[in-house]
């Protein structure tokens, strides 16, 4: 199964980071090939243009997409699943990745008359500083979900989930420290079982 890997956070020195080396080396082991896009390193640019916006809201379709839409659209294109590894903040993805939705699910590939291709498998693997008891007591997990999984994944995908590796905030590091080795064996085995 072929996996692209939208990563989104702005530093390398990072509990995420770690997460997705892990979810990478779980691939490995099980011979998935992969593609990553790094949004950050990539200098990926989120604020649509006003050419972009035009085109989405007017559903015009004739009207150009920029090349740099058009290489992630063919990496899910080339995909089977795809996977979103990022922080929460705010009990959202990072303005990166919202941008990066806003300008790759455009209108003739995401949505109206669509070239994206159905993926087999979706997921998000989101680091929180919350308990996940936390988030769920107070709707924000359900709201996660709704948005990441139900919103911008769809029918886009057929089978899709949401994996919280929570308590990761180092104003607690007696919960960080305790969850670190947990939640990065967690990822491995999730890549390993895609």
């Amino acid at each position: 199964m072929k996996v692209f890997i939208v990563y989104a956070h702005p530093s390398e020195d990072s509990f995420t980071k770690n997460v997705r080396d892990s979810f990478i080396k779980g691939l490995e082991a099980a011979a998935h090939p992969y593609v990553l896009s790094d949004l950050y390193k990539m200098g990926f640019v989120t604020d649509m243009s006003e050419n972009e916006y035009l085109r989405e809201a007017n559903c015009r379709e004739d009207l150009p997409v920029p090349d740099d839409v058009l290489a992630e659209q063919r990496k899910i294109n080339a995909s089977d699943a795809i996977v979103f590894i990022y922080p929460v903040f705010w009990t959202e993805a990072p303005a990166k990745l919202v941008g990066w939705f806003n300008r790759v699910w455009t209108v003739g590939f995401a949505y109206g008359k669509r070239s994206m291709k159905q993926l087999d498998k979706g997921l998000v693997i989101c680091v929180a500083g919350h308990s996940l008891q936390h988030l769920k007591e107070y709707g924000y997990y359900d709201s996660m979900k709704a948005v990441m999984l139900g919103d911008r994944m769809f029918d886009r995908v057929k089978e899709k989930s949401m994996i919280v590796l929570d308590q990761t905030t180092k104003s607690n590091m007696e919960k960080r420290l305790a969850n670190w080795d947990k939640h990065l064996a967690t990822a491995f085995e999730v890549g390993r079982g895609l």
